[in-house]
C-alpha cells in the first residue's frame, strides 16, 4: 500500500503579510513547520515579528522578518525583493495584511473608508503584482492566497468599508486566477468567519453576536484552523485549484 503524500512545502519561499500576530502569525508558523522559508512581514511590531521568526527557527525552519507598509507599491516591491535575495526565490504569497474601522456609514469618516480600502485591498494588488513579475512568472510557479472574510460574501452591518475591501479581494482573486494560469500560478482565497484574534477586541459586540447566531458550529475559529486551509492551498496537492474561495466559517456562509 502506498504511503499517503505529506503536505510538504520544503524548498518553497513564502511571504506572509501582516504576519506578526493573529491569523498571519498562525499562517507563518504553519508554513514554516511544513518546510517553507518564511518572510514574516510586519508594519509596526518588530518584537512580535521577531517572536514568530524565533518560533519558526526553533522548529528547525528558516525565517526572516521584514518591515514594509504593503499599502505602498514601492515597499511591496522591496519586500518581495528581500524575500528573493534572502532565500533564492519566491513561490508563495499570502495577502493577509488588514485592518478594521467599523462604523455605520452615516457616521463613517472618509479616512476610515480610505484606510481600510488601501490597507486591505490595495495591498493585495501591490503585493501580487510585485510577486508575479518577475519572480513567479520567471519560475513558472506560484501560489497566491488572499485572506478575505465572510463579510465580503454576506456583508455585515457597520462594515461597509471592510466588506467592500474583502469582496474586492474575492473579485480580484477570480480575475487574477484567469490572468496568470498559463504560468502555473494559482490564485485562491480563504474566507474566515470570526476568528479568535486581537482584532475581535475592536469589533462591535452586536456584530460578534450576530455572526455566532448564524454560525451552525456556534463558535469562533481558531487561527490555526485558517492556517491549515491556507497551507493546503499553498501546496502542490492544490495545484489544480484556482479562482476559488475556501470558507473557514463554521458553515455561516453556506449557499
Amino acid at each position: 500500500m502506498t504511503e499517503p503524500a505529506t503536505l510538504s512545502l520544503t524548498g518553497r519561499v513564502a511571504v506572509v503579510t501582516g504576519a506578526s500576530r493573529g491569523i498571519g502569525r498562525a499562517i507563518a508558523l504553519e508554513l514554516g513547520s511544513r518546510g517553507a522559508a518564511v518572510v514574516v512581514n510586519y508594519l509596526s511590531s518588530p518584537d512580535k515579528a521577531g517572536e514568530v521568526v524565533a518560533a519558526i527557527e526553533a522548529g528547525g525552519g528558516k525565517a526572516i522578518a521584514v518591515q514594509a507598509d504593503v499599502s505602498s507599491l514601492e515597499q511591496a516591491q522591496s519586500l518581495m525583493k528581500a524575500a528573493a535575495e534572502a532565500f533564492g526565490g519566491l513561490h508563495i504569497l499570502i495577502n493577509n495584511a488588514g485592518i478594521i474601522r467599523d462604523g455605520l456609514i452615516v457616521r463613517m469618516k472618509e479616512e476610515d473608508w480610505d484606510d481600510v480600502i488601501r490597507t486591505n485591498l490595495k495591498s493585495t494588488f501591490n503585493c501580487s503584482k510585485s510577486a508575479i513579475r518577475p519572480y513567479m512568472m520567471k519560475s513558472k510557479y506560484g501560489r497566491i492566497i488572499n485572506i478575505t472574510s465572510i463579510s465580503g460574501q454576506m456583508g455585515n452591518p457597520g462594515q461597509t468599508n471592510y466588506s467592500a475591501s474583502k469582496a474586492g479581494q474575492i473579485g480580484f482573486t477570480k480575475s487574477l486566477a484567469r490572468e496568470v494560469a498559463e504560468w502555473n500560478i494559482t490564485v485562491n482565497a480563504v474566507a474566515p468567519g470570526f476568528v479568535e484574534t486581537e482584532i475581535i477586541e475592536n469589533t462591535r459586540q452586536e456584530a460578534i453576536d450576530y455572526i455566532l447566531r448564524i454560525t451552525p458550529l456556534g463558535r469562533m475559529a481558531k487561527p490555526e484552523e485558517v492556517a491549515y486551509a491556507t497551507a493546503f492551498l499553498a501546496s502542490d496537492q492544490a495545484g489544480y485549484i484556482t479562482g476559488q474561495v475556501l470558507g473557514v466559517d463554521g458553515g455561516a456562509a453556506m449557499m
